[in-house]
């Protein structure tokens, strides 16, 4: 495994243009992306939520369906936040083609900075943004269910099979005002291959949780621990 603490310096020769079509550069990044095989039979493995002194263990299974089962977790907040977690994590490693996911979708350059090129979005996804920096996705700006949510990615994990997000940000805000909605979360992110072969599952993620408002900042610490495949 191979952490860097940046994105990898761009492939390309030469700075996107301003106004320019970026597709190429945003697919290359896209595809980048660390996706499991088809075939993904699903894994299980102990599971346990940390948060202060206060520790809850229990065993997990995710099916092939993606859908995790959690056994020994009575607490409904602490079962639903760590099924949460394992379907999150799943859901992103699913395999769909750039056309699946962008084919309504255009796609033009805007600055560069030091978290990389501005990719603007126009056609079906039109108001989301990205940055890209190299091969990699280093901000995310997107409409989800009435809220904006902004993800920036800040180191990330070689598999050899593309990367995967080590450490990032995400906050969410609203689209029409843009006020933040509750304080800005910090994730650290550690996943390891199931066998020598993959497929690369998380097995820790910490979450730290800005104050924000009446809401006093919180550490949660998600584990996932002797992790064997199904099938």
């Amino acid at each position: 495994m191979t952490v860097t603490p940046e994105a990898p310096p761009s492939q390309h020769s030469a700075p996107i243009a301003p106004g320019s079509d970026c597709t190429a550069a945003f697919r290359a990044a896209y595809e980048n992306r660390y996706t499991w095989e088809s075939g993904f039979a699903g894994y299980a493995g102990r599971c346990s939520w940390q948060q202060g002194e206060r520790t809850v263990t229990g065993t997990f299974q995710l099916g092939a369906d993606l859908k995790a089962s959690l056994e020994g977790i009575d607490d409904a907040e602490i079962h639903k936040a760590l099924a949460s977690q394992l379907w999150e994590v799943a859901i992103h490693r699913v395999r769909r083609s750039f056309e699946q996911t962008h084919g309504a979708n255009s796609f033009s350059a805007g600055d560069t900075d030091a978290v990389g090129t501005e990719v603007i979005v126009g056609g079906k996804g039109e108001g989301d943004r990205y940055r890209i920096k190299g091969d990699v996705v280093t901000m995310v700006h997107r409409h989800i269910h009435g809220t904006v949510v902004t993800i920036f990615t800040e180191s990330t994990t070689d598999t050899g099979s593309g990367y995967l997000s080590r450490t990032y940000t995400s906050r969410y805000s609203d689209p029409a005002t843009g006020e933040v909605k509750g304080g800005i979360s910090r994730f650290t992110d550690t996943f390891v291959p199931l066998t020598e072969t993959g497929p690369w599952v998380l097995s820790e993620r910490v979450v730290e949780t800005e104050a924000h408002g009446d809401t006093p900042a919180g550490r949660q610490v998600f584990r996932f621990e002797d992790l064997v495949p199904l099938g």
